[in-house]
Formats: C-alpha cells, sequence, structure tokens
C-alpha cells in the first residue's frame, strides 16, 4: 500500500472498525490534509504533511493514553477548534490539555505559548505556569499569561 516516496516511519493506528470514519473526520480538522489510499482493511492518509496508516483491525486492541498526537496550536482559537472538535461526539476531556477523542485515540492539544514560557521563562515564571496548567482541562492561554506575568 506504501508509496515508494512513503516515510520511513508511518504512525500505524488500529481501529475496531472506523479506520475510514476516523481518517474522514481527522482530515476535516486539519489544513493540508487528505485520504491518499483505502481499501476495506486500510486507510493511509496525511494530516498536515504527517502520514498516518488506519487498520480496521477489530476489538483486541484499544487505545491507550501511553501513546498521543500533540497538536502544537498558534492561539486560543485553534486550541478551542480541535478541543471542541475532540471532546464532542463521544469525546472525553482530560488534564493538562490532554484529550480523546470519539473513537478513543488521545490528543494533546498544546498552545505554541505555552511552549515559549516554559522555555524562556525563569524558574518562578515557569513554576507559576506548570501550577496554572495543572488546574486546567483545556489550555487557557490568556490563564497562563496571567500566571507567567506575576
Amino acid at each position: 500500500m506504501a508509496a515508494i516516496d512513503s516515510p520511513k516511519i508511518i504512525p500505524f493506528l488500529w481501529f475496531d472498525q472506523q479506520a475510514q470514519e476516523a481518517a474522514e473526520f481527522y482530515c476535516s480538522l486539519f489544513k493540508n490534509s487528505r485520504i491518499i489510499s483505502q481499501s476495506n482493511q486500510l486507510v493511509e492518509f496525511e494530516l498536515d504533511g504527517l502520514r498516518l496508516t488506519g487498520l480496521n483491525g477489530g476489538p483486541e486492541f484499544t487505545f491507550t493514553e501511553a501513546v498521543s498526537l500533540m497538536i502544537v496550536c498558534e492561539d486560543q482559537a485553534e486550541v478551542d477548534h480541535f478541543w471542541n472538535a475532540f471532546t464532542t461526539g463521544g469525546g472525553e476531556e482530560g488534564r493538562c490539555g490532554w484529550c480523546k477523542d470519539r473513537f478513543g485515540l488521545s490528543w494533546q492539544v498544546v498552545p505554541l505559548r505555552f511552549q515559549e514560557m516554559m522555555g524562556s521563562g525563569n524558574a518562578d515564571q515557569i513554576m507559576a505556569v506548570t501550577e496554572a496548567m495543572m488546574k486546567m482541562n483545556k489550555f487557557i492561554v490568556a490563564d497562563l499569561e496571567v500566571a507567567f506575568a506575576e
């Protein structure tokens, strides 16, 4: 199924019987995304440059939080876009920017600004931002900014 120009490493996602539905859902959320190929068992798709393969493998295996996909979001609007899409219709909110979509796949929806604060702040600022984050489900950039500034 993989093309000759295929990347060396491709995340492979085992779904019960929803691989096609999941791929279509994910492609609808991310810019520059597409279904590359599909069959009854496999769907190969690309999310903003990341190639993935989904398998209709049956109920033997399910997703856990041990593996997640992280999205670095430009701003609060993008955080809201992904968070709301993943947590509605059967998804679940988690802590500190983690959530599960309706297929059970875990995502980390993280604002770029959070990473910038954690990489540029002094010890007190980093501690304050960390403490603010620990109280959140979805990241709220404005609340992180307040913690960073204090």
